[in-house]
């Protein structure tokens, strides 16, 4: 059975052909790890491991200039499609020397014999050009420049992503169940974590489902973040409702990602959904005429208050999609409980925040 898990999550990976067996995308150096906190191993779009998948690594600065690291191109486009990302702040990992370099002046290898990461092309980066050349010449594919090989992978986005989602469908998801109802026997609080590799830190270095090797993190972590999570709020009334098409109109974010911190302002013929109460406030200064109702999400039960009745911690320890969020708490002993244990400077009623609070949390 372990035989056939790790040939299945090979499968998936995009470990590489049989063709290109002399090639590694693994690292066989210490893999330079860019992001911060536990998480840094594992990518943010998709939980995979950095350092398996190294040679085909990307970073790049989100808002805040937050360092990010993805196991593939293909993830940096997806995160593009949300976050605005300045192409100058690209880096990728050349597969000679294994150390990262600009993106926007290496020469890219596209579809040679080593199978794609997450993609149906595989995209290796070199400093030297004529370094890519050589590769060219034994792997086959064909060298470009940072902008072909951004724009193939954005032009495929929509096919990759199909074909990783059948896999996971198929394959991962059922995988990931069993180890899930096997081995998780504590209630654990997904929402808890704000993307994937937080979630898939917080399982290994915890042990919240005993000891794992990565071959059964990977699939257990997606079944979690991607199937369970939406699960356990499609399976509830009271919670706030998002598409997955709906975008923050302050940030850009997808709001569905972060159903914890979701909030909403409705008008008679619309609404607008939001990935914390921050940007909700941000919005609402700008835009208060017409409004029929705004929910936001308290923060221990997750259940669609109205905002309007809400209580907030400001300037807690706690942090929501886009940092420093105002808690919304419903009933008052619960957010005095919060505020004290983690370290709130002050508590407000909807009616008493200001734009100066708000912008002061982006500070």
């Amino acid at each position: 059975m372990k035989v056939i898990l790790i040939l299945m999550m090979a499968l998936f990976l995009g470990l590489s052909s049989v063709s290109a067996q002399e090639f590694t995308k693994s690292a066989t150096v210490k893999p330079e790890l860019v992001q911060q906190g536990e998480q840094k191993e594992w990518c943010p779009v998709c939980g995979m491991s950095i350092g398996m998948f190294y040679k085909t690594s990307h970073t790049s600065k989100i808002h805040n200039h937050q360092e990010r690291q993805y196991c593939s191109m293909r993830c940096l486009a997806v995160d593009m499609q949300e976050h605005k990302i300045d192409v100058n702040d690209i880096k990728v990992v050349d597969s000679s020397t294994q150390k990262l370099i600009e993106a926007k002046s290496a020469f890219y290898v596209v579809g040679s014999d080593v199978a794609g990461t997450m993609s149906k092309v595989s995209k290796l980066a070199f400093a030297d050009k004529e370094a890519a050349e050589d590769f060219n010449m034994e792997h086959g594919g064909k060298v470009v420049d940072f902008t072909v090989a951004l724009k193939m992978a954005q032009d495929s986005l929509a096919s990759d992503v199909a074909m990783v989602e059948s896999k996971k469908s198929k394959q991962i998801y059922p995988m990931g169940q069993k180890i899930f109802e096997k081995n998780c026997k504590k209630e654990i609080d997904i929402n808890a974590y704000l993307q994937i590799n937080e979630l898939k830190a917080g399982l290994k270095n915890k042990k919240l489902c005993g000891e794992l090797k990565e071959s059964e993190l990977q699939p257990l972590s997606l079944y979690m973040w991607e199937v369970k999570r939406f699960g356990d709020v499609k399976n509830s009334d009271d919670v706030i409702k998002v598409t997955k098409d709906e975008k923050c109109p302050v940030c850009g974010m997808f709001v569905y990602k972060y159903p914890k911190w979701a909030a909403q302002i409705f008008y008679k013929e619309s609404h607008f959904s939001f990935d914390g109460v921050k940007d909700m406030m941000k919005y609402y200064f700008e835009h208060k005429d017409g409004i029929s109702k705004i929910l936001a999400s308290d923060y221990y039960s997750q259940k669609a208050i109205d905002a309007t009745k809400a209580f907030y911690v400001i300037g807690s320890d706690i942090y929501g999609p886009m940092g420093n969020e105002p808690i919304p708490f419903m009933n008052e002993n619960e957010e005095k409980t919060f505020s004290l244990d983690h370290k709130g400077q002050k508590i407000l009623k909807f009616g008493e925040m200001t734009k100066e609070d708000i912008r002061k949390l982006d500070e």
